[in-house]
């Protein structure tokens, strides 16, 4: 299916956006109504220049197919919860352009990979969550006191693990790593790089039980550093740069 953009009149208002007409072709599965196996459906959408992917599978669910079932929530690439695969990378869906993503031709969008898939888009986010809260995601300290004001830290203690704030639990990274979709144990990358962002915290005091955990067979050792999860990163997070880090504070225990 081609994509056909509709030309203007000469009395057409300047500015104004273009509308064409789109093809997406969306893996389906729904073992309840359609047996176990998932399958391809395609819908013909019209959608205008400055629309997302996350644009058009809502008019296919609310003009055409209401059984579609994928999740979003903010729609402005904060909560992280549309990641997807479109066109064969991870992608948040609110925030990836349709004219950006070839629309001449199908745009193939599928579930993340590497998880159990529950209905069409929607993957069981629990094995990641499981590795996220494995490694800690919070402040410790051991020393038994009660601060009276907040604790300090200067610009440069700050900019140590400024990086890997940015993460919303959106899962591109970890669903993209060829390891995690091999083996099943790995802690994966986002949660690697919320265990960086605390060891590297001036003030956590737990850094050393963190490492301890990741330094098991299934942690940090088993990353291929083939660079997908930094790719994948729709907060532009430097991920396979944070995950050497984190081997290098294991033999070191410098952070």
């Amino acid at each position: 299916m081609t994509a056909t953009v509709e030309t203007t009149s000469p009395a057409a208002e300047v500015g104004a956006i273009p509308s064409f007409t789109v093809t997406l072709k969306i893996m389906r599965f729904d073992p309840e109504n359609h047996g176990p196996q998932a399958y391809w459906d395609e819908f013909e959408v019209d959608v205008h220049g400055t629309d997302r992917v996350l644009d058009a599978l809502h008019k296919i669910k609310w003009e055409q197919d209401g059984s579609l079932t994928f999740r979003r929530s903010c729609a402005h690439g904060i909560c992280g919860s549309d990641a997807m695969r479109i066109n064969g990378r991870n992608r948040l869906a609110c925030k990836t352009l349709l004219k950006d993503v070839n629309p001449a031709k199908p745009i193939i969008v599928e579930p993340i990979k590497g998880l159990p898939v529950i209905k069409d888009l929607v993957v069981d986010m629990e094995p990641f969550f499981a590795s996220y809260r494995e490694i800690m995601p919070f402040l410790i300290t051991k020393d038994g006191k009660h601060p009276t004001a907040e604790r300090h830290q200067n610009p440069e203690q700050r900019e140590r693990f400024d990086d890997t704030t940015k993460c919303i639990l959106c899962a591109a990274c970890t669903s993209s790593c060829p390891v995690f979709w091999t083996d099943g144990q790995y802690f994966g990358p986002a949660a690697i790089v919320n265990a960086h962002r605390f060891i590297f915290d001036s003030r956590d005091q737990a850094a050393a039980d963190r490492l301890e955990i990741l330094n098991d067979k299934e942690g940090v050792w088993r990353c291929r550093t083939t660079f997908n999860c930094s790719e994948a990163c729709p907060r532009g997070i430097e991920v396979t740069k944070a995950i050497q880090e984190v081997k290098r504070a294991m033999i070191t225990r410098a952070f």
